[in-house]
């Protein structure tokens, strides 16, 4: 077992100081955000959805 994989990943606080950063906590930082970022655009995309057909139903 990798210890590494057993670890959550780091909690990401914004506007945070990223001068003591090594270019891999970087890097990882980006991908984290760009999940983020995929998860919360998917969940915006659901809501919208949600609300369109809500819209619809009472539109009719």
């Amino acid at each position: 077992m990798d210890w590494d994989e057993a670890r959550p990943a780091p909690k990401v606080h914004l506007g945070e100081p990223l001068t003591t950063l090594s270019v891999g906590e970087l890097e990882a930082r980006i991908v984290a955000l760009h999940q983020e970022i995929e998860r919360v655009s998917a969940e915006l995309a659901k809501k919208k959805a949600h609300e369109a057909a809500a819209s619809a139903l009472f539109k009719s």
